[in-house]
């Protein structure tokens, strides 16, 4: 029991407003020492809880919005960011994902591995989970 004491005491669960709520038993993201572990994000947009319209490009755009607002909530930017994965449903949409995703991070991006998933949730055409490093 005293191990379960103490991994409550070194983990803090990250909540917004500001992006979708977990659709599942999971927090958006978990501070564990100075490291921020984001779960993945859709591309649905926490005002209405709906996916965005439009295709890849849109899709991509608003899950790096989710990820950007989590971030937020926990104090860090996504220039802090250190480690992405992401997930398509079709590795034909990674050239347009690639492409958004570009403009999210600056000249040092985070190191990054994609994947084509079978499915992925509510069948989203992208997922992306992130970690990123806070600076004291």
């Amino acid at each position: 029991m005293v191990e379960n004491r103490w991994v409550l005491a070194v983990k803090d669960i990250i909540a917004t407003d500001h992006a979708p709520r977990a659709i599942g038993p999971y927090s958006q993201a978990v501070r564990a020492g100075e490291l921020i572990f984001a779960s993945g994000q859709i591309p649905i947009d926490p005002v209405t809880g709906e996916f965005v319209p439009g295709g890849i490009a849109e899709q991509t755009e608003q899950v790096l919005r989710n990820l950007s607002a989590v971030f937020e909530a926990a104090g860090v930017t996504m220039n802090q960011v250190v480690k992405t994965t992401v997930f398509l449903a079709n590795m034909d949409d990674f050239a347009v994902m690639n492409e958004v995703y570009g403009r999210f991070f600056g000249v040092e991006p985070p190191a990054r591995a994609t994947v084509q998933a079978a499915r992925l949730p509510r069948d989203a055409r992208v997922e992306i989970e992130a970690i990123a490093l806070r600076l004291r």
